[in-house]
């Protein structure tokens, strides 16, 4: 039942990202996926706020809005939560690895991805 809570947050959550990006800008700036990411970010601190607060949420809305919603809606915002976590616990070492491994590595990932591409194209 959880997976379906998650899956039709994330069915939301990518709608929502979808809609956004077709807003008409002119511009090289990724402006859309800043504010996606940026919304993404305020939503999931507001979600975890409410839910670690002295309200009664369920722990499928948790899931529907945080895994689901958020999930779909960016990834980025998992990411954001997950280094604010690990700062705010005074982890600052494994924040810091943590930050620089996914930019770094991710981008690193496209890099090899799309030579992967290349050799089997």
């Amino acid at each position: 039942m959880e997976f379906l809570f998650v899956a039709l947050g994330g069915a939301i959550g990518a709608a929502g990202r979808y809609t956004i990006s077709l807003i008409p800008v002119r511009t090289e700036f990724p402006v859309l996926t800043l504010i996606t990411n940026l919304i993404g970010a305020i939503l999931i601190g507001f979600i975890v706020g409410v839910a670690d607060g002295k309200t009664n949420v369920s722990k499928n809305t948790v899931l529907f809005l945080k895994t689901g919603v958020c999930g779909g809606f960016t990834t980025f915002s998992t990411f954001s939560l997950e280094a604010y976590n690990l700062f705010e616990t005074k982890s600052y070492v494994a924040g810091i690895i943590y930050v620089f491994f996914s930019v770094v590595g991710c981008i690193f990932g496209i890099i090899c991805g799309k030579k992967l591409s290349q050799m089997t194209i």
